[in-house]
């Protein structure tokens, strides 16, 4: 336990208040959940206030306090306005308290209620991720309360170096509070050891996210369907992820079925004790996201745990991808919108076992470099400089 915590946050609990959290998957639910799991370890007092859930699906095994609010977690305004109402009753707490809000949906409610000194905390901490960012400028009223939110802070963060440059070109009144506070491996995510050398009929290309355009599946399909034949008769191509809504699943499918001689493997959403067979199966991983409107990549925790399996990653060079991928290091980033360039990277990877097992190492090492705790001592130590 950090003394330094310790000491500083007697009677000064931190509630994290969020709309993404176990059972709900992705990059925000884990570094949420992994951000209150560092600081409980760091001697902080936490308590997170999370999401309605399945009395199923529950856990009983937190390293901090859990309560579940009666609300399904979404962005509109019924959900806006059952948070107030619970941040409402419990003003007293949250007054002597930190309330740390590390996504938009409570930064919404938090905007309607911020004009009322009774409901403001003791100290506020906010995290960007990068698509609140643009929604909230697009707005010129959202944009006016976003920036009396920040203005109310006592720090904010983001996960890389894009997404730091992104809020402050439109919220610059972030400049003197702001600080980088990385993803990095789940807590309970074991680095694989390199795998031993074995003779394989079929090289597997991976992709794991959710089932969206913004992901790159079409795109990274659409890339191998422009190898040749010969090249296509030699890889398997591997996507799991839950569908998003729409019909995305169906275009990918239909899409596949035009090169019958390209093996294409739907795994579904998988549970991450599942995950780890299917990483191991696999020689290359692949996740092409594209910024698409005002929604963007602002890191990618997926490629650290690629990464973190020794796999080799092919990437698109946008938003915060290179914070979490380094290019002809641990992976090949590619302009988005070059399809050529992109079936070359497959291509050059596909061919070279020596570049694969030497991006995959360099891989390794560097998804062990950043730490949940020091992105929790940047968030919550008050000794720490302030604004």
């Amino acid at each position: 336990m950090s003394a330094v915590a310790n000491a500083s946050t007697a009677g000064s609990p931190v509630f994290l208040i969020t709309h993404e959290f176990f059972p709900k998957r992705g990059g925000i639910a884990t570094f949420a959940e992994e951000i209150a799991r560092a600081s409980a370890s760091l001697g902080y007092d936490v308590e997170v206030w999370a999401q309605a859930a399945p009395a199923t699906s529950e856990r009983t095994d937190w390293p901090f306090r859990l309560r579940r609010l009666p609300l399904k977690g979404t962005h509109d305004l019924t959900c806006q306005l059952k948070l107030a109402r619970e941040l409402i009753r419990h003003r007293r707490d949250l007054r002597r308290a930190t309330v740390y809000l590390p996504e938009p949906g409570p930064m919404l409610t938090m905007m309607l209620l911020q004009f009322f000194h009774a409901f403001r905390p003791r100290r506020l901490v906010l995290t960007f991720h990068g698509s609140e960012i643009l929604k909230f400028a697009r707005s010129p009223f959202r944009r006016w309360l976003a920036r009396r939110l920040i203005g109310h802070a006592t720090r904010v963060s983001t996960l890389s170096n894009y997404t730091q440059e992104l809020l402050l070109s439109h919220f610059p009144e972030a400049a003197e509070k702001i600080y980088l506070t990385p993803g990095a491996l789940r807590s309970d995510f074991a680095v694989v050891p390199p795998k031993p050398e074995t003779r394989k009929d079929k090289i597997v290309i991976l992709t794991v996210g959710r089932l969206h355009p913004r992901k790159g599946q079409l795109l990274t399909l659409q890339a191998l369907q422009m190898l040749t034949p010969d090249v296509r008769a030699k890889i398997e191509y591997w996507v799991v992820g839950a569908q998003s809504k729409g019909g995305y699943e169906n275009i990918l499918r239909s899409t596949a079925a035009a090169t019958p001689d390209l093996a294409v493997r739907f795994f579904g959403n998988l549970p991450d004790d599942e995950l780890t067979g299917v990483y191991d199966g696999a020689d290359i991983f692949a996740m092409t996201s594209v910024n698409l409107d005002r929604s963007v990549e602002g890191f990618g925790l997926v490629y650290l745990e690629a990464a973190a399996h020794g796999l080799p990653v092919v990437a698109h060079d946008v938003g915060g991808v290179s914070d979490a991928v380094v290019d002809g290091v641990t992976g090949l980033l590619v302009p988005p919108q070059r399809p050529v360039q992109l079936a070359a990277a497959f291509e050059k990877l596909i061919f070279d076992a020596s570049l694969r097992r030497r991006l995959g190492a360099a891989g390794r090492d560097w998804a062990l470099r950043n730490c949940w705790k020091e992105s929790a001592e940047a968030l919550f130590n008050p000794q720490w400089k302030d604004a």
